[in-house]
C-alpha cells in the first residue's frame, strides 16, 4: 500500500465520536456484578394483549409495556451490543471486532466461529446479510427509514460481513446502527413467512427463548443454559434470571391489585395516583414489598400530546398553541399528579441538548439560512410552554388561545368555534387507558370554554395500536424513551419520510424541510459539541412551531418490588436508569425467607 493511504484497523468496540471507556481486555461492564447468582423466576405484568412474537414486523398486536418491548429483544443477538454506562458505545458480542473504512464509507465485521443460534446450528455472515436484507424490505418502517443509506450487506467469507454506504450519505452513526440490528436465521425463514404474525417463538441466538406463549394471557422466557456467549465481558454478570415471565392484565388497577396479592414481583409506578395513594398496603408496612424512588439521570423520555397535522385543524400554528394554552399543567399537577412532575421545556430534557438558553453563536449559524420560514420567536426566546397559577382559574391563558384563533380565521358563532370554512370544530382524544380519562377531561372542559367540542374516546389495546398505525387520529399522547447520542433515528420522530409512512412513529405528521434538514446536522455532528449545538436548534424549531405540545416527565424511576431481589452497587445511567432486567438477580437467600414469611402471613 502506497506511503500515507489510511488502512482500516480493527476494534474491539465503536463509537460515534471514537471514544471508547472500556479497553480491548476488559473483563466485564463496571456496573455488573461478575458473580451474580443466575436462576430463579421474575414475574411481570404488561397491560393490553398480544398475537404475536415475531417483534419486527408492523403486522398484529405486539407487545407493548416499556419492560415487554425490552425482554422482547432479548433472544435475538446483535453484532455488538451496548454498554449502558456510555451515551454511544458498542461492543463486540456476535462479532468479535470490526473495522471502518477512514472515511466512514463502509465497515466490517469479523464474527466469532463459536456463534450460534439457539438449536445449535452456525451463526455465520449469510445469516447476517439476510437479517439485513429482510428487516430493511420487509421489516417495520424504522428499519427503512434508519436503513435508508444502507446500500447493501455482503458475506466475505462465512465469518466476515462488509457494509457499504451510500455515496454522499450521512455515515456518522452507521456502524453503530448495522452493529445493532438483531440476527435472525436464515435456515429458519427458508420455510416460514417472515411477514405473517406468529405465536410460534422465533428462534434466536440470545441468552433467552420463548418456551410459552398463551395469547394475551402469559409469555415466559427462559435463560439458554448453553447460550454460546454467557461468558464473553459483554455479557458477564448479565442476564441473571432463570426465567421471565409476563402476565397480562386488561385494567391498571386490576394490575395493581395483582401486585399486592404477590401474583407477580416488581412494577415501576407510572401513575402518580397509585404512587401517592395506593402502596400502603400491609406488605409494605411489614417489609415484604420494598418501595424506592431512584433518581433518574438519564435523558428524560419524550412525553407529548400529538396534534395529527394531517387533520385540517392542526396544519395551523396557532391552533396547536391554542391547545398549548388551554392546557392548565400547574392545576392538574396539583390536583390529579399529587405535585410529583415537572413540566417538560424540551425534547432533550435532562440533558445539555435542552435549548434553555438563547441561541448560541453555533445555534444562529444553522438556524438563520431558514429565518424566513421559521417562527421569530426561535431567534429571540427561549421556550416555555404556558403556565397558571394552578387554582384552576385558565381565563388569561384562554383569551390568549381565542386571540390566536382568531387570527387564523376561526370565529365563535352560536357558541361554537368555527372554522374559515364554516364548520363547527371538533376535536377527539384517543387512548387505550383508562387512566388519561381524568387528564384529558379538565383540558376537554377547557376546549369547550373556546367553542371547541371535544370528546374522549377509550378503546382497546389492538384498535389503538391500528389506529395509531394508520393515523387515524386527532389527538393523543405519546411516550419515547429519548437517545444521549441522537442521530439518524430522529427520522423517525420527526422526518417527512416517517410522516408518509404509515407504521411509523412520526405520528404528528411533521413534513418539515427545515426539521429534516436539522435532523441530519445531528446525524452528521463530528463531535459532541457540534451535536449538542445542531440538537438544541432542532429542539428549538420543533417546540416554537408547536410539533408537538410537551407534557411532563418524573424526576424519579417509582418502583416497588416483593424483597427478593439484590442488585450492583453501581447501575448502568444509560440503560433505564437502574438495570432491573439487565443486571439485578434473584438472592436465594432472600427468596427463602420472603416465601417462608408469606406462608406464615397465610
Amino acid at each position: 500500500m502506497a506511503a500515507g493511504v489510511a488502512i482500516a484497523e480493527p476494534r474491539h468496540g465503536l463509537s460515534s465520536f471514537g471514544d471508547l471507556k472500556y479497553p480491548p481486555d476488559f473483563p466485564h461492564f463496571d456496573y455488573v456484578n461478575p458473580d451474580a447468582p443466575k436462576g430463579g423466576e421474575v414475574r411481570l405484568r404488561d397491560l393490553g394483549s398480544f398475537d404475536n412474537l415475531n417483534p419486527f414486523i408492523l403486522k398484529g398486536i405486539r407487545l407493548r409495556g416499556v419492560g415487554a418491548v425490552a425482554v422482547a429483544g432479548l433472544p435475538f443477538d446483535t453484532l455488538m451490543t451496548p454498554a449502558g454506562d456510555e451515551p454511544d458505545a458498542v461492543y463486540g458480542l456476535v462479532a468479535e471486532s470490526a473495522e471502518v473504512a477512514p472515511d466512514r464509507s463502509w465497515v466490517s465485521f469479523r464474527l466469532r466461529p463459536e456463534a450460534r443460534f439457539n438449536d445449535g446450528s452456525p451463526l455465520t455472515a449469510e445469516d447476517v446479510v439476510f437479517s439485513f436484507d429482510i428487516l430493511k424490505t420487509r421489516g417495520e418502517p424504522s428499519f427503512r427509514i434508519v436503513l435508508r443509506d444502507v446500500e447493501s450487506a455482503t458475506a466475505e467469507g462465512p465469518h466476515r460481513v462488509r457494509f457499504a454506504f451510500r455515496e454522499g450519505a450521512v455515515t456518522r452513526d452507521l456502524p453503530l446502527t448495522v452493529a445493532g440490528l438483531p440476527i435472525l436465521s436464515r435456515a429458519y425463514y427458508e420455510t416460514r413467512d417472515f411477514d405473517r404474525t406468529t405465536l410460534d417463538p422465533p428462534l434466536g441466538s440470545g441468552p433467552y427463548r420463548i418456551v410459552r406463549a398463551d395469547q394475551g394471557r402469559t409469555i415466559v422466557y427462559e435463560r439458554v443454559a448453553d447460550y454460546w456467549a454467557r461468558n464473553l465481558p459483554v455479557n458477564r454478570g448479565r442476564f441473571n434470571y432463570g426465567a421471565i415471565r409476563f402476565d397480562f392484565y386488561r385494567d391498571r388497577n386490576i394490575a395493581l391489585e395483582a401486585f399486592k396479592a404477590g401474583e407477580y414481583d416488581f412494577r415501576e409506578e407510572f401513575t402518580s395516583k397509585m404512587w401517592a395513594t395506593a402502596y400502603d398496603f400491609p406488605a409494605v408496612e411489614e417489609g415484604l414489598v420494598k418501595r424506592e424512588a431512584i433518581p433518574d439521570e438519564s435523558p428524560a423520555s419524550r412525553q407529548f400530546f400529538v396534534l395529527n397535522q394531517r387533520r385540517e385543524i392542526f396544519k395551523d400554528r396557532r391552533v396547536r398553541a391554542a391547545f398549548d394554552l388551554a392546557f392548565d399543567f400547574e392545576w392538574t399537577n396539583r390536583n390529579i399528579f399529587y405535585g410529583l412532575y415537572a413540566r417538560t421545556r424540551s425534547l432533550y430534557q435532562n440533558t445539555p441538548m435542552a435549548a434553555r438558553d438563547l441561541p448560541s453563536p453555533g445555534e444562529a449559524a444553522l438556524l438563520e439560512p431558514y429565518r424566513d420560514r421559521l417562527p421569530a420567536e426561535v431567534f429571540a426566546r427561549v421556550f416555555d410552554p404556558p403556565a397558571t397559577d394552578g387554582s384552576g382559574n385558565a381565563r388569561r391563558n384562554l383569551r390568549a388561545a381565542r386571540k390566536l384563533l382568531r387570527e387564523a380565521g376561526y370565529a365563535v358563532k352560536d357558541g361554537k368555534l368555527r372554522a374559515p370554512s364554516g364548520q363547527p370544530v371538533s376535536m377527539e382524544f384517543l387512548t387505550f387507558s383508562p387512566t388519561f380519562e381524568r387528564v384529558y377531561a379538565p383540558l376537554v372542559r377547557n376546549l369547550e370554554r373556546l367553542g371547541i367540542e371535544a370528546t374522549i374516546r377509550i378503546v382497546d389495546s389492538a384498535q389503538y395500536a391500528n389506529r395509531m398505525q394508520e393515523f387515524d387520529f386527532d389527538v393523543t399522547t405519546a411516550a419515547f424513551g429519548t437517545a444521549p447520542t441522537p442521530g439518524v433515528g430522529e427520522r423517525n420522530f420527526w422526518g417527512s419520510e416517517a410522516a408518509r409512512s404509515p407504521g411509523s412513529i412520526n405520528y404528528a405528521g411533521i413534513a418539515d424541510a427545515v426539521v429534516d434538514a436539522l435532523i441530519e446536522k445531528i446525524a452528521d455532528a463530528p463531535d459532541r459539541e457540534s451535536l449538542e449545538t445542531a440538537a438544541r436548534a432542532l429542539d428549538r424549531v420543533l417546540l416554537w412551531n408547536r410539533h408537538v405540545v410537551p407534557q411532563w416527565f418524573n424526576a424519579n424511576h417509582n418502583i416497588a418490588y416483593w424483597d427478593k431481589f439484590a442488585r450492583p452497587g453501581t447501575a448502568p445511567k444509560y440503560d433505564g436508569g437502574f438495570g432491573f432486567l439487565d443486571t439485578w438477580w434473584i438472592d436465594p437467600d432472600k427468596a427463602a425467607a420472603l416465601e417462608a414469611r408469606r406462608a406464615a402471613r397465610g
